[in-house]
């Protein structure tokens, strides 16, 4: 037993009284000593096996502004395995959307060489997000356990049999039917003379971020609530310090290290307000955003340790915790490192490696893996599927609108005009890549497929004026004329709307036009969006008042269709903000 002894007793002998008896000596107990954790953190990965080609905005020591090219999960597992080196009482965990919405190369099988990847980067346990339900809870049970049992379009096992995560999912929050959760909501990692409780799980909004489908069976519990209730348990269990690996973040505006948490803001905060002071760490994602903040608590002498490692695989935190056998948690801080492998090119740019930040080579077990698995996707992902006329961008300006949506709206558009659609919608959640085209013009399926993973149809649904400006305005129902949480629907060619951040909720959309004509409150429309939007995801539920649904085939087949007879990048200019500067 820790912290304590046995001293054994010699029994006496009946009627032997005045025989003595051996002293025995007893060894006074060891004095407790702290212990230095390691607990390396990712998330938001989404099946990102290939380097991304994303750059870390970074500063040189002699304060020269660079960008660090990262990402590619052969060299994450390089830059895991290196970090860990030497440290025996280390933890690699992840906080949820490790899988779903991922390029081809991962999601052509159902996501299972991420799985077997996440295994070489040395993840023991990962927190799910919502985009882990992306096609539903027994495909992701499938995950966990492995099998070949097919639960989706696509045949699962297609390249070799899949035989499960090694390491723990964790969904302290996830209840289903019979209120047991769907996986462990906890666990504890054992370093010997210190125990670290970990606690697992979602935000609470997932039903309303993953299709009806997707969820069908689960319901998803109150974080704080959930986390607080599991505290006395690993208490209890031995937890000298406890860590809440949560898929639900927020976001700062210093860079991806910047320890000064700068105008922090996000749904995480009313989460950790209400956090049991017992709760040392939390690991957070879902807004693909990096930070290092210690938030104060009135509770407690220590400040709450929160980080997050962005998005992709192109961070990785490396947080040391000292803990005291008996006193807890008494020292404590985070870095994000960033992945460094191979540069690239980024249209005339080249984003070369630099020498002043550490590069990881790509770990070869890992590399193989990618390497056998984007060979068997290869024939696939580059078949070219049309023509752009330049990039289609993710780049907002001060209007929010970005030449990606208004692409994707307008082959939406296209493709559902045969069931009356007349104005299509797409949402900056439904935009996952940049289309950037190759020099003569030509558009890759791999390159579609890494802008819409999702599989999602199209659905035409009538909609009145009334309702569609309710649908507008949802877009805001979480702004303020302060901060940027607009979730955007973009509009296709031909619909125009304005809005006013200044104006109270509800009354933000200042105007609405349709091919230059007002739209009218009674009259009705036929309103194009893809089959999530359509059962009321990402909150836009007036959606789900919509009549006379009507299916247009699916939102990939739109785009390839689309891009087919050569495409030009479509101007900017349907949505203007009137906010007052």
């Amino acid at each position: 037993m820790r912290n304590s002894w046995i001293l054994a007793l010699l029994p006496g002998l009946a009627g032997c009284a005045a025989v003595p008896q051996p002293t025995v000596a007893v060894a006074p107990p060891a004095a407790a000593a702290p212990v230095e954790l390691q607990i390396l953190a990712i998330n938001d990965f989404h099946g990102n096996l290939e380097p991304p080609r994303i750059a870390i905005d970074a500063t040189a020591p002699d304060g020269t502004a660079v960008k660090v090219p990262a990402g590619g999960v052969a060299h994450l597992a390089a830059a895991a395995k290196r970090l860990r080196a030497g440290r025996p009482n280390s933890v690699t965990v992840s906080a949820g959307d490790m899988i779903g919405g991922s390029p081809l190369v991962s999601a052509f099988f159902l996501d299972e060489p991420t799985i077997e990847a996440m295994e070489e980067v040395g993840v023991e346990y990962n927190a799910v997000g919502n985009h882990e339900f992306d096609k539903g809870s027994a495909e992701l049970v499938r995950m966990q356990r492995g099998g070949c049992e097919k639960h989706t379009t696509r045949q699962p096992c297609g390249l070799e049999t899949f035989d499960g995560a090694e390491f723990k999912f964790l969904a302290a929050n996830v209840l289903t039917g019979n209120g047991r959760t769907l996986f462990p909501g906890t666990a504890i990692k054992d370093f010997g003379t210190v125990q670290l409780g970990i606690i697992g799980m979602t935000l609470k909004e997932t039903a309303t971020l993953v299709t009806p489908a997707g969820v069908a069976g689960v319901t998803f519990a109150d974080e704080a609530a959930t986390a607080n209730a599991a505290v006395p348990a690993l208490k209890a269990a031995g937890a000298d310090a406890i860590l809440l690996l949560i898929h639900q973040g927020g976001s700062a505006s210093g860079g991806y290290n910047d320890k000064s948490c700068r105008d922090f803001d996000g749904d995480i905060l009313p989460i950790v307000e209400r956090l049991d002071p017992a709760i040392d760490v939390v690991v957070s994602g879902h807004t693909h955003a990096a930070y290092i903040c210690e938030l104060a608590r009135p509770d407690r002498s220590r400040p709450l340790l929160l980080t997050s490692a962005g998005r992709y695989g192109t961070l990785i935190t490396d947080i040391r915790l000292t803990v005291h056998p008996v006193h807890g948690v008494t020292a404590q801080r985070a870095d994000n490192v960033i992945v460094q492998g191979a540069g690239f090119r980024a249209g005339a740019a080249e984003i070369a490696t630099n020498a002043t930040f550490p590069v990881f080579a790509a770990d070869a077990r890992t590399s193989a893996l990618v390497s056998r698995y984007a060979a068997a996707s290869a024939e696939a992902a580059s078949r070219v599927v049309g023509r752009l006329s330049g990039p289609a961008t993710r780049e907002a300006g001060e209007d929010r609108e970005h030449a990606a949506g208004n692409l994707i709206a307008d082959a939406q558009l296209a493709a559902a005009r045969r069931a009356g659609a007349q104005v299509a919608f797409i949402n900056s959640g439904g935009v996952r890549a940049d289309l950037v085209p190759a020099a003569d013009e030509s558009v890759t399926y791999g390159q579609i497929y890494a802008m819409q993973p999702f599989g999602n149809n199209i659905v035409v649904k009538t909609l009145t004026g009334a309702q569609l400006k309710a649908l507008l305005e949802t877009q805001f129902a979480r702004v303020t004329s302060s901060n940027d949480r607009a979730n955007m629907l973009f509009p296709s060619d031909g619909f125009f709307f304005t809005y006013d951040l200044s104006r109270p909720p509800g009354a933000r959309i200042v105007e609405m036009r349709l091919h230059g004509r007002a739209i009218q409150p009674p009259a009705q429309y036929r309103v194009a969006v893809n089959s999530f939007l359509a059962s009321g995801g990402d909150n836009f539920t007036v959606l789900t008042q919509g009549t006379n649904a009507t299916d247009a085939g699916l939102d990939l087949d739109a785009l390839e269709a689309w891009l087919k007879a050569g495409a030009t990048v479509p101007q900017l200019g349907r949505i203007e903000n009137r906010t007052p500067r």
